[in-house]
């Protein structure tokens, strides 16, 4: 993850000190196992889980606090205070404050949506079929589950149609046996193609 998070650590600011990097995809692609290793390279940056502002009421109708309580905040310099949603007890929680960093990741389905793609110094997009996303996503949440991924799958449906992210992300993010490979996306024009891998062999390939 070296190379990568060099390259993003060295992006202009992309909103108020901070840079932004959208890690979007379907839900069950592996953005949060992702999101997390790449903050680790980045120093340990903050990761925004668009989960905390998402809830069963709003489950992509969420633009405006994310706008009001964190982007905005950051952009003039401020910590960004928001409620983390508890999805078993489906209600907001203790506030969380997130200061500004030279690097915060933001990830999530619809990290990429147009609202938020200004104040993106990147958007990266986990390149995983839909229906192999979502197989993985009902494997992982199990049977408790069904009912809400029968729902998601839906609104996820309708929230891509109208609002599409792959088609601006600057990087493809593809899992692959030891790691990651990262590939230009339609959006970049600049990056170089580059296998990443996490394993213990540096020198491992997908």
């Amino acid at each position: 993850m070296h190379d990568l998070a060099t390259r993003l650590r060295h992006l202009p600011p992309s909103c108020g000190p901070v840079r932004l990097i959208g890690v979007d995809g379907h839900a069950g692609s592996g953005k949060s196992t992702f999101a997390g290793r790449l903050a680790r390279s980045l120093g340990d940056a903050p990761v925004l889980h668009l989960d905390d502002i998402a809830s069963h009421g709003e489950l992509f109708e969420w633009t405006g606090r994310l706008l009001t309580q964190v982007i905005e905040p950051l952009a003039r310099g401020e910590s960004a205070r928001y409620a983390p949603y508890d999805w078993r007890a489906r209600r907001f929680g203790p506030p969380l404050t997130v200061a500004p960093a030279p690097v915060i990741v933001v990830e999530g389905v619809g990290a990429g949506r147009r609202a938020l793609r200004p104040h993106l110094a990147r958007l990266l997009w986990m390149e995983l079929p839909r229906e192999e996303s979502w197989s993985r996503g009902r494997a992982r949440d199990g049977e408790e589950q069904r009912e809400f991924w029968t729902g998601w799958v839906e609104a996820e449906r309708r929230h891509f149609a109208d609002d599409p992210s792959r088609p601006f992300a600057d990087l493809l993010i593809r899992q692959c046996g030891k790691g990651y490979e990262v590939l230009n996306g339609p959006a970049g024009t600049v990056e170089s193609n580059q296998p990443i891998t996490l394993g213990d062999d540096p020198t491992a390939m997908c």
